[in-house]
């Protein structure tokens, strides 16, 4: 059993944890992730790491309340206990020889990029940093991306905070402007990723994406996470949980990505509501 540290709500929808996970915590690295479950009937689940605390052995996950499982974990709070919390599993994000790098993410996904950039702040890199949101509601983390970015854009959908637009506007104006980034590492909605791709590939900047298809046992013998891959013209087929989840994202298919992800989302929909109608039950 693993006990939670501290909840943080921030915004409406995602949920901030620290999970007293002392093996976790020592070994994990920016990029990679960890495999929960929240009591003894309940669905394994992938969250990134999103931040360690070595000295106190914990680590911090940050996740959106989305489906059954995330919503069973957001009714739990501090002092509480969760049932597994296995890892770090997955590749660490490859930071080394890196001096300018432009690291994006959108939405949650921001919580996965935030440790990338503060990780890239300490080794001496300069970091431009690119978050957005739907709207001014849902903006998190913007103070930490503050202290270990040397440039941060918030851009909302709606123009409610920040500049409006959605995370390509700035990129592409910089590379137009004739900013040499040795990297860009973004994290986010395939969509919004895929968009990031096609807009750096005219510069030919190298660009990295992290993937996080479906996923169940996070050890390469499920499948379920599998991805295809374009490399030199063949078709090669990876797993996120042990090759990734970083991949390059000119390799990546990603309409076939998108395809996979909305296989099971009337599924977890279903299970969601489920999950509300139980809780309003036990409630009343």
């Amino acid at each position: 059993m693993y006990r939670i540290a501290d909840k943080k709500i921030l915004n409406p929808t995602v949920i901030q944890l620290h999970i007293e996970a002392p093996l976790v915590a020592n070994k994990a690295k920016p990029g990679q992730f960890i495999i929960l479950r929240v009591d003894e009937e309940g669905e394994r689940i992938p969250l990134t790491v999103a931040g360690c605390d070595k000295e106190n052995g914990t680590v911090k996950i940050i996740y959106q309340v989305v489906g059954s499982t995330t919503k069973k974990l957001s009714q739990k709070e501090k002092g509480d206990y969760i049932q597994d919390f296995v890892g770090p599993l997955g590749t660490p994000t490859r930071l080394e020889n890196l001096k300018k790098v432009c690291v994006i993410g959108g939405g949650v996904g921001s919580a996965i990029a935030m440790p990338i950039a503060e990780k890239l702040c300490e080794m001496g890199a300069e970091v431009t940093s690119i978050i957005g949101f739907r709207n001014r509601d849902l903006v998190i983390l913007e103070e930490e991306f503050k202290k270990c970015s040397n440039r941060l854009y918030v851009m909302t959908d709606d123009g409610s905070y920040g500049e409006k637009g959605n995370v390509t506007a700035p990129l592409v104006k910089l590379l137009e402007e004739g900013e040499k980034f040795d990297m860009i590492i973004t994290i986010g909605p395939l969509i919004m990723m895929k968009f990031v791709v096609q807009s750096a590939r005219p510069f030919g900047v190298p660009v990295t994406v992290s993937m996080n298809p479906i996923m169940i046992d996070g050890t390469g013998m499920c499948g379920g996470c599998r991805l295809t891959l374009n490399v030199d013209g063949k078709k090669v087929t990876k797993f996120a949980c042990v090759d990734g989840p970083d991949f390059n994202g000119y390799e990546v298919d990603f309409d076939e990505a998108m395809s996979r992800g909305r296989m099971y989302s009337d599924f977890e929909r279903h299970a969601y509501e489920e999950s509300c109608n139980l809780f309003n039950k036990e409630v009343l």
